[in-house]
């Protein structure tokens, strides 16, 4: 029997996504945000929207599980974006007491800022929508290192608008997944003159004069106009409203298609919702903005189909946001690309 050479051995087997320990698109595991320029985070997270299905804290361990065999070369933008950046698997934000959303906000925060005290940016996967309010009160607004002390112009992928300040609690929580669009302007991290809102429908609990309007200064495209201003006019209304703000990516699994997206915590069913490939196309066409962060939330992988499609889906979009980061990061006059990117 020849010596076999394991080393070599792993090596090779690199490529297939069923074999080592899953990571976020089989990049290094490095819980350091020192050591890395993007950082793919898991926000485990299920207490801050009670009404619906509770195993939304699964869909970071889905994603991993799936993304392994997901090719890593981005062939619109011409670059593969793991051998430009440090881009690693920081593992999960710790919740110790995930039952309690009031106070796994505060830890979300926390674990947040060590990102951005890093300068790393994040691309994250949740967990429920409530995690997007500490992100952006760790990387945006005053003493913010990523967005430069700047409030940051959101971009809203969503079927439901969670600015609802005008309810005090949501059973119980108080910066649920209901509230966080709201908040985040109030305590100045979020822009809303610079910020949008885009794929709401669905009924709502009582019929309103103006279902649409925002008090907070977002601008709202719900789905029904989307679907008649197009991608092209969705990209240049992004474009127009965030100006050169740093930008912030939200994105609710909710806004999509059910035939895409079955496994969601809040699913509008009967009424068109976006597809990914549009999705993917508005991505495209953010190209140059300064994304300084990305969410995607809402995923329910206990009720995913065998296919994993939900998962899938969400695979996909991570991947993406990755990208344009990426992209924009590596075109900065300033930037180096790092020893063994």
């Amino acid at each position: 029997m020849t010596e076999f050479d394991i080393e070599a051995a792993k090596k090779e087997m690199e490529p297939w996504y069923w074999w080592g320990i899953p990571t976020f698109f089989k990049c290094p595991w490095n819980e350091n945000p020192e050591e890395c320029d993007i950082a793919l985070v898991g926000v485990p997270h299920s207490s801050g929207n009670g009404s619906t299905e509770r195993d939304q804290h699964l869909g970071p361990r889905a994603v991993r599980s799936v993304s392994g065999w997901y090719r890593r070369g981005h062939q619109k933008f011409g670059f593969i974006p793991w051998e430009s950046l440090r881009i690693h698997d920081l593992g999960d934000c710790p919740l110790p007491e995930a039952m309690v959303n009031d106070i796994s906000v505060k830890h979300i925060e926390a674990y947040f800022r060590t990102l951005d005290k890093a300068g790393t940016r994040p691309v994250s996967i949740g967990g429920d929508h409530a995690i997007t309010g500490p992100i952006l009160k760790a990387i945006s607004g005053k003493g913010s290192r990523l967005a430069e002390g700047r409030k940051a112009a959101l971009v809203h992928f969503d079927a439901h608008r969670d600015d609802y300040q005008h309810i005090p609690h949501w059973l119980g929580s108080r910066r649920s997944a209901a509230h966080w669009a709201a908040y985040t302007v109030v305590e100045e991290h979020v822009d809303p003159s610079r910020s949008i809102q885009i794929g709401m429908r669905g009924n709502p609990i009582k019929p309103r004069a103006d279902i649409y309007k925002s008090i907070l200064g977002y601008k709202m495209l719900p789905a029904e106009d989307y679907f008649k201003l197009g991608i092209e006019g969705t990209i240049a209304a992004i474009r127009e409203r965030v100006g050169d703000s740093p930008v912030y990516i939200t994105f609710d699994l909710d806004v999509l298609d059910p035939t895409e997206a079955p496994a969601v915590s809040n699913m509008e069913p009967g009424h068109r919702g976006l597809r990914a490939w549009e999705i993917i196309e508005i991505f495209h066409g953010m190209r140059g903005l300064n994304v300084i962060g990305a969410d995607i939330v809402c995923m329910v992988p206990s009720k995913d189909t065998e296919a994993k499609i939900t998962a899938m889906t969400a695979m996909v979009l991570m991947f993406e946001m990755t990208a344009l980061i990426a992209d924009y990061v590596r075109s900065q006059p300033d930037f180096v690309a790092p020893d063994g990117a």
